[in-house]
């Protein structure tokens, strides 16, 4: 798996999953491969968190309590720091309306649970996002 400390910067990460045990795996996937990961369990929480941190991409499922992951991503993408966030949606939906949908909602990428963790490294890396950090 990758290391940020070696060329690659380090990411402030959001995810927004209502099933912990996605999420735990995905923290421990990041922490381990040097990113800051944070976890939110329904969409209200995903906006006040990110606006608290200022995450640098958030991954973002689609079916949460509360507000559904559109919802969330519409009201991140209103604030002017959401106009910056990269916006993943991380989601079992995988048909071709969903991915449409994704996109005219504002995300950037729609990546297909389950993702395999090597693929998730990379897209982090590759975000825009990353290559404004400096490593730290």
């Amino acid at each position: 798996m990758t290391n940020p400390a070696a060329g690659h910067s380090r990411l402030t990460v959001l995810i927004v999953d209502d099933n912990r045990d996605v999420v735990d795996t995905l923290i421990l996937l990041l922490e381990m491969n040097g990113h800051a990961a944070y976890a939110a369990h329904d969409g209200l929480q995903a906006i006040s968190l990110a606006e608290e941190i200022r995450p640098d991409v958030i991954l973002l499922d689609i079916g949460l309590p509360k507000i559904d992951g559109h919802e969330t991503c519409r009201r991140i993408r209103e604030r002017d720091w959401g106009r910056r966030v990269m916006v993943y949606a991380l989601t079992g939906l995988d048909h071709e309306d969903d991915l449409d949908k994704s996109k005219k909602t504002g995300f950037d990428m729609h990546l297909t649970k389950p993702v395999a963790p090597e693929v998730l490294l990379t897209v982090l890396a590759a975000s825009p996002r990353a290559s404004t950090r400096h490593p730290r």
